[in-house]
Formats: structure tokens, sequence, C-alpha cells
């Protein structure tokens, strides 16, 4: 008698970013309709969060609750560090546990994005380390790299990519990068980013006058190289959103602010009392789902955010791009879109304007542009799947229904 596969699911996940969830939800779509038998729990960010989403048991991924707020007393110091040490023995005590540990999309091996070695870098090392000492398959799916110039960094994403068992990324930039920095990637794929698996939405494409453009919006202050001048990055940032935000409005066009993560909504909040205008108002997705409905009902959409991005390309929405990252890039220009990209650090809101006009003037031609890439998109992510079962579950059987982890 077969016993049933063990897979947990690892990282940021029920932590307020909804671009984290929406690869949790693909990958758990994916273990539910092709290893209904697997036996899955999650350890991750939120644990409260995505056991009552979706229905997955869940255990806290650090000891120390307070891991991810800066410690200046003497106390929280030692607490941070003892939870580090602790966390050794419960992440390899919830590893062994496991046949398969799957880390599903996210950008977990990049720092465009202000990051320490000892948070997330650290974790994910740990998590390597453990399933190649217990023997249990560790898969990176779709996930994002760049470039990282701090070494201790540097040095835990190479040695939780070398270490485990699958890897596979969501643009070829991802895979240059992991090479770059001394990983053998000659057997590692390029996919789609995970949350492509996700169900559109049906086509909203808006009709009569002109109808309202989605802004979606970021707590952004640069990445992990820019933390000196991070409060210039983000006023340059807001400013030139803001203004952005305030033409349209100058132009009787209806906007509305979208985010992809709690900590985005002081941004939101500034630019609506900056506008103050009854044609500005805030979105409240709760998923990505929510985020798709919202794009797609839009007539156009300028965006910060990487899920956001995917949100709207999925939707079939004409898009700009706040781009922060190369992945950013290379995202619109594999859907057809590099010409509209826009520095999110220097945020020139004329120039923006005019990217903006020239976008929609365009927009016809786009949603077909988006409508074919789509389809070639839903047949890459579906290899992605395919080669997923193939690394991970060679021996595995349909069944009836996915169980919880006890």
């Amino acid at each position: 008698m077969r016993t049933a596969t063990r897979v947990g699911v690892f990282g940021l996940l029920g932590s307020g970013n909804l671009g984290n969830d929406g690869s949790l939800e693909a990958v758990l779509g994916y273990l539910r309709a092709e290893h209904p038998d697997a036996v899955v729990d999650a350890l991750c960010g939120g644990p409260e969060v995505v056991t009552a989403r979706y229905g997955v048991p869940a255990t806290r991924l650090h000891w120390y609750r307070g891991e991810y707020r800066t410690a200046s007393r003497a106390g929280a110091v030692a607490a941070k560090g003892l939870g580090k040490l602790v966390d050794v023995f419960r992440t390899a005590a919830w590893v062994r546990r496991h046949d398969v540990v799957i880390v599903p999309g996210m950008g977990v091996l990049e720092a465009t994005l202000p990051l320490r070695p000892w948070g997330f870098p650290y974790s994910l090392f740990l998590l390597c380390a453990t399933g190649r000492l217990f023997g249990a398959r560790v898969a990176l799916v779709g996930v994002g790299a760049a470039p990282i110039a701090d070494r201790p960094t540097r040095a835990l994403v190479r040695w939780s990519a070398r270490l485990a068992a699958y890897r596979s990324y969501r643009d070829v930039q991802s895979r240059d990068a992991l090479r770059a920095m001394g990983v053998d990637t000659a057997r590692d794929e390029v996919y789609p980013d995970l949350a492509f698996a996700l169900p559109t939405p049906p086509a909203q494409r808006p009709s009569g006058p002109p109808g309202p453009v989605c802004v979606g919006v970021m707590d952004f202050h640069g990445g992990n190289d820019d933390r000196a001048r991070a409060e210039e990055i983000h006023r340059r940032y807001l400013d030139g959103t803001t203004r952005f935000v305030r033409a349209l409005v100058a132009e009787g066009r209806p906007v509305r602010l979208l985010t992809g993560d709690a900590c985005d909504a002081p941004v939101v909040a500034s630019i609506l009392e900056a506008v103050d205008s009854p044609l500005v108002t805030a979105a409240e997705a709760a998923s990505l789902d929510g985020l798709t409905k919202e794009t797609a009902a839009a007539d156009a959409v300028v965006a910060t955010r990487y899920h956001n991005l995917v949100c709207a390309l999925k939707a079939g929405t004409p898009t700009l791009a706040l781009s922060y990252a190369a992945k950013s890039d290379a995202l619109m220009d594999g859907m057809g879109l590099g010409a509209y990209c826009h520095p999110a650090r220097e945020v020139d809101a004329d120039r923006l304007l005019e990217q903006f006009r020239s976008l929609e003037k365009r927009s016809a031609e786009l949603r077909r542009t988006l409508a074919e890439r789509n389809l070639a998109v839903a047949r890459r992510v579906e290899h992605q799947f395919t080669a997923l079962t193939a690394a991970l579950f060679p021996r595995s059987a349909p069944a009836h229904a996915l169980r919880e982890a006890p």
C-alpha cells in the first residue's frame, strides 16, 4: 500500500503580499488537481491567514514573533539572536516530516527590495540545507533571482540554490543571475510566473467614453543598495505618481488605486489626501483574483508591483510599468509591451503622461497582442507543472482528495 506523499509549502505566505499568496494558490491548485493524495501543510509568515484562507495547516516560520521589526533594545536584539538558533531546530523538525517541500514563486533569490542576510535568505538556506540533510526534495518553483552585491546575502542565496533538488525561474534574467553567482543552471528551465496559472476573469473591454485607469502603487524606497537614499527615492516616486494621478483627474478620468501588499496603504492615503477628488478611489482587493478583476474592468493600467503587472497583463489590459527591477522589464518585454516601462526611481510625470497617451492610442492593437501572448503563456504554465510532477512525484498516481497534514 502506497503512503501518501507529504508535501510542505514554504515562504513569506499569508503575510500581506498578494503576489506571494497568489503563487501559493497556484501551487495548491496544481496539487489538488494532479496529486490529490498529497498531505499538505505550510511553514510560513502568516500561518493563521494561510489556514483560514486555503484550509492548509500551517506553522509560523520564525520562533521570534518580532523577526521583521527593527531590534534596538538589548532584549529585542538578544531575542532575535536566540530566534535564529531556535529556528535551526524548528526548521529541521518541520522539514524531516516531508518528502517534498515547494517554495512557490516569489523573488526568493533576489534583493531588489531592502533585505538583510539574516532575514529570509537565512531561513531559505536553513530549509535547503535541512532538506538535503534529511532527504526531502526542496523545489524552488518559478522563482525570481537578481544580482546581489551584499556578500553574505549572495552566499546564502547561492548555497540555497545549490542545495535545492529542483529549480525553475520566472524569467531568463533570473536564471542568468544564478549562473553568474556560480550555480550550475544547465538543467534549469524558465517558465511564466505561477500567477498566470490562476483563473482569468471574462474579458471586460470598456466601451463608450474613456473609462477608469488603474494605478498600482507601492511603498517603494529603492533596493538593497539604495538604503542611503531610500527616503529621497520614496519622495520622488510618490511625488511623480501623485502628479500623474492629478493630471488624469484634470482630464476627467476616474482613477482606481491598487496595492499588492499591506505596507502600500500609506501611499494610497497620501495620494488620496493630495489629490482630494471623488474621481480617485481605492480598491480593496484581498487576492490576485480581485486585482485581476479590477484591472480587467479598466481602460488601462499603470502599476509598480510586479504582480499588479501580472494581473493586468493576464487580464489583457494595456499596461504601463513603473519598473523598479529587471524582472518588470522582462515581463513587459515578454508580453509585447517592452516600450511601456518607466523607471520607478525617477518618475517624471510629464514623460509618464506621454507614454500613457501612446499606450491608449494603441489600445486595440495591444489588446490583440496580449490575447496572443496569454495563449502561449498558458501552454508554458502547463509545461511547468508537468516538469514539476516528473521531478518531485515520479511514481505518483491519481487519488480522490487532498488531505490535510496532521
